[in-house]
């Protein structure tokens, strides 16, 4: 059987190996654009791209997909059974969704019909969500609302972190996907329509600037907006007029002082810290300065003079 695969990113990389290690033909692989990437901005090969050529498969990387053409010739020459897509970034035009006769089938990183788009992941955390999961659709002209086909749960606990949820899904979404294509093949796949409205608000694109921490939010808040932004961008404040990330944080009680949101609470020793938020009190465990390393607070505070009064 022969299976044109779409995706671009980390995420996807999973996915394309199943498909390999289980004896799918993979004729082609298509992906975004180089981008620049680092803080040197140089145009480097993304993730998929450079897994497609350790396993020898051609790509192919068209700027816009549906305004190509050649990209939809190519396809209906190489006449493929099936088109997976996992985190490809790119709309998906009707004529090349009903070109393969099993369909385009998505690996979409949310128990679907919840957090339909781009940034599931890190909104279901931020939204203090108790699970997650993955789901095998067969796509549509719509954003993520397909016929369900399967789907997989994994827990979200206090420790999960954007970073580690996405490596857990990736790997999930993968064996789901190579687990439910045979049923595809075989007809005995049941396909359950979405209702028309999703049961969440749509999960956008992750930008750096919703990193930035409004300490007048509840401590419970932003303790999650810090796990949901880790590793990128990283929730982050001002401090004595540098950028500080917050990349580990826990809730505390608050301590009934009169303190504006942002203000800072140094303990005696300087072993640690608590910020005032809107309700309660937020405790960062590790941080990093603008220019420096990744550190413990008390390690922080011992290098801050006493003049750290607040945040933000």
């Amino acid at each position: 059987m022969k299976i044109v695969f779409m995706g671009t990113p980390d995420f996807a990389v999973g996915t394309l190996e199943a498909l390999a290690r289980a004896g799918y033909e993979i004729p082609l692989v298509i992906t975004q654009p180089d981008r620049p990437r680092g803080r040197r901005h140089e145009i480097m090969d993304g993730p998929v791209k450079a897994t497609a050529a350790s396993l020898g498969i051609p790509v192919c990387q068209p700027e816009k997909i549906r305004k190509n053409p050649e990209v939809f010739e190519r396809l209906r020459d190489i006449g493929p059974d099936m088109i997976v897509v996992a985190a490809f970034g790119q709309i998906i035009p009707e004529n090349i969704l009903k070109l393969p006769r099993y369909g385009c089938i998505n690996v979409h990183a949310s128990l679907l019909p919840a957090y339909r788009g781009a940034a599931p992941i890190q909104h279901a955390i931020l939204d203090g969500r108790d699970k997650s999961g993955v789901t095998i659709m067969r796509m549509d002209s719509g954003l993520d609302t397909g016929d369900m086909i399967a789907s997989r749960e994994v827990p979200i606990t206090q420790e999960t972190t954007g970073g580690s949820l996405f490596d857990e899904l990736a790997s999930v979404g993968a064996q789901l996907l190579v687990d439910t294509i045979p049923s595809i093949v075989d007809g005995s796949a049941r396909y359950t329509p979405q209702p028309a409205e999703s049961t969440t608000a749509y999960a956008s694109m992750i930008s750096k600037e919703m990193g930035h921490i409004d300490w007048t939010c509840p401590a419970s808040r932003i303790e999650r907006l810090v796990r949901a932004m880790n590793p990128w961008p990283c929730a982050f404040t001002e401090a004595g007029g540098k950028t500080l990330k917050i990349w580990r944080s826990h809730v505390a009680d608050d301590d009934g002082s009169a303190a504006a949101p942002g203000e800072v609470v140094i303990r005696p020793d300087r072993s640690g810290m608590s910020v005032k938020c809107g309700k309660g009190m937020l405790v960062p465990d590790e941080v990093q300065l603008a220019g420096k390393r990744r550190m413990p607070a008390a390690d922080f505070l011992r290098g801050m003079h006493d003049s750290l009064r607040r945040l933000g």
